[in-house]
């Protein structure tokens, strides 16, 4: 793929983040969702409400784009230098995601965002980065807004 195709791919791919559904599914996702274990996840699935939705909006556009990436529709490189956001959607849910394949019985749930995330540049301090910015939002949040 040309230099121009992959440019226009990721210009789509962030069009796509500014749909007003999926804005307010990040700001969902990146604000309120905290999962502290497997169990938070799937309970979202067993929920059927928005927080579902929104979990499953961002986790499969995320998924979406990186099987772009690894099957060579988005040069990786020019992906990763981008933006980071796939690698923070996958922090949140990276602990969770063997437990979660187990019970689902789905080898494959979400393993596109997990092998890109995992191939990217420095990615152990960033994960790491990850988690000290969300225990810090947490402490900072009004009451109420961490659920």
């Amino acid at each position: 793929m040309d230099k121009h195709n992959d440019v226009m791919a990721i210009l789509k791919l962030y069009e796509l983040r500014r749909d007003p559904a999926m804005r307010a599914a990040r700001q969902w996702y990146f604000s309120v969702f905290d999962p502290q274990s497997a169990m938070d996840i799937i309970a979202l699935y067993r929920g059927g409400e928005r927080a579902s939705a929104n979990f499953r909006m961002v986790a499969s556009f995320w998924d979406m784009a990186a099987a772009f990436v690894l099957n060579g529709g988005i040069d990786e490189k020019m992906f990763f230098d981008s933006g980071t956001e796939h690698i923070f959607v996958y922090s949140k849910i990276a602990p969770y995601l063997a437990e979660i394949r187990e019970i689902f019985q789905e080898p494959d749930y979400l393993v596109s965002i997990e092998t890109l995330a995992r191939r990217a540049p420095g990615v152990d301090a960033k994960l790491e980065g990850r988690k000290r910015l969300a225990a810090l939002w947490k402490r900072a949040a009004p009451a109420g807004e961490n659920g």
